[in-house]
């Protein structure tokens, strides 16, 4: 166990954001699975209302450095591929 001040400080600052990079990480994985799921399922409208917020989710999660600025790219670019089969 930690014994100095700042040492202790550290451990504590990295619990709270441990907790909140995680329900950050959940929040992303969430969106982008509801995404998939109604892209399995050819509903094209309701996909096409929801990419606009999981391009946000995935953006915002980029910015915190939860995930690749290149990952965030890359999931953005497949899900939007997949919305474009669909609707051809």
């Amino acid at each position: 166990m930690a014994n100095h001040v700042s040492a202790l400080k550290r451990i504590r600052v990295t619990r709270r954001r441990t907790v909140i990079n995680r329900m950050r990480k959940s929040r992303l994985r969430h969106q982008i699975r509801a995404l998939r799921r109604l892209l399995d399922q050819n509903n094209f409208s309701a996909a096409g209302e929801l990419l606009p917020k999981t391009f946000s989710v995935i953006d915002r999660a980029a910015k915190w450095g939860i995930i690749h600025t290149n990952t965030a790219d890359r999931y953005k670019a497949r899900l939007h591929k997949r919305l474009k089969a669909i609707t051809a």
